[in-house]
């Protein structure tokens, strides 16, 4: 059995929140945008269907609650989100991974998709903190 070990790519991209029962849960650093990726501890996954079944629902619920998290996250820096955004595109990380993105009318992709806009913003130290403790506090970390 391989162990689960996370892409570099999310390394390079992404601060940990946590740890849900599925997924490892991580804060995309881009100031523009509320945003978490979920990565179930599934080491060999590259698709959904890949998971066994009782997983599948786990992540659907995963994800429900990563969108709760992810309304907070905007709260907290101040990006009203109008829409989420649910991802599992894994063309460039093919490890599995869901985006869940919060978008708001006249963001800098609006209405478009948020992969290949623009450069990511970094997080600030501050905008750093009360992301995660919001994300925290709604995933019940």
């Amino acid at each position: 059995m391989t162990a689960f070990a996370l892409a570099e790519a999310f390394l390079d991209t992404s601060h940990a929140v946590g740890e849900l029962a599925l997924c490892h849960v991580r804060l995309q650093d881009d100031a523009r945008y509320p945003w978490l990726v979920l990565i179930p501890h599934a080491p060999a996954a590259r698709e959904i269907e890949d998971l066994h079944p009782l997983n599948r629902a786990r992540l659907a619920d995963e994800i429900v609650l990563a969108g709760q998290a992810v309304r907070a996250i905007g709260k907290a820096l101040g990006l009203a989100v109008d829409k989420l955004n649910v991802g599992a595109l894994g063309n460039v990380t093919s490890q599995l991974h869901v985006h869940v993105v919060g978008r708001r009318q006249g963001d800098p992709a609006w209405p478009g998709p948020v992969w290949g806009q623009g450069q990511a913003v970094p997080l600030s130290a501050g905008q750093l903190a009360a992301a995660i403790a919001a994300a925290k506090g709604a995933l019940g970390l």
